[in-house]
C-alpha cells in the first residue's frame, strides 16, 4: 500500500531513490470519482519504472476549471466531489501506486520542476495546448522522459455523472 506524503517528504525521498537508482515515475491529475480508465492508466504508468508517484490536483484549481466550463457536466454538482485529501488516501491504497500528494497551483509544473522525476506520464493524446508544450520541453531538457499514455475509451468522470444524475430522473 502506498502513502500519502507532503511535496517536502516526497522531494527529500526522491535522494534516496536516485541513490538506489530506482526510477521515478509521476502521473498527476484530479482522480475525481475513481473508475477503471483512471485504475489503468495508473497500472501502466507503474510499468514504466520502480516508483510511481500520484501527483493530486488541489480542490481550489478544479473548481476553477469548472467555473470555467471545463470538466463538468451541466447542470451537474460542482466539482470536486471529493475533496483532495480522500482522494490521495484512495489513490494511495491502490496497488500501483507508492506516494500520492496533493500539489498546489492550476499545474503541478514547478513541483515537478523540483523533483525532476524519470518519467512523466500524461494521459491521452498530444495537445495542442503552447504552454503544455513548453513545460514538456522544460522537464525534457532537465532529463525527464514524457510518456503518453492514451485514455480508456468510454470512461471518464464527467460521463460517470451524467450517468449518476439519469438516475435521478
Amino acid at each position: 500500500m502506498g502513502q500519502v506524503v507532503s511535496q517536502s517528504e516526497l522531494i527529500s525521498h526522491r535522494g534516496e531513490w536516485k541513490r538506489a537508482g530506482k526510477g521515478v515515475v509521476c502521473a498527476s491529475g484530479c482522480f475525481d470519482l475513481l473508475h477503471p480508465g483512471h485504475i489503468r492508466f495508473l497500472e501502466h504508468a507503474n510499468s514504466l519504472g520502480d516508483v510511481l508517484v500520484v501527483l493530486i490536483e488541489n480542490d481550489a484549481a478544479i473548481r476553477a476549471r469548472s467555473a470555467s466550463g471545463n470538466g463538468s457536466p451541466r447542470n451537474g454538482p460542482s466539482r470536486p466531489i471529493t475533496p483532495a485529501p480522500e482522494r490521495a488516501e484512495v489513490l494511495a491504497a491502490l496497488a500501483a501506486v507508492d506516494y500520492a500528494v496533493e500539489f498546489e497551483g492550476a499545474s503541478p509544473r514547478e513541483f515537478l520542476m523540483r523533483l525532476v522525476p524519470d518519467v512523466i506520464v500524461i494521459g491521452g493524446s498530444a495537445s495542442s495546448d503552447p504552454a503544455a508544450h513548453r513545460e514538456a520541453g522544460e522537464l525534457e531538457a532537465l532529463g525527464c522522459k514524457i510518456a503518453r499514455i492514451p485514455l480508456e475509451p468510454g470512461f471518464s468522470t464527467t460521463r460517470l455523472i451524467e450517468r449518476i444524475l439519469e438516475l435521478r430522473v
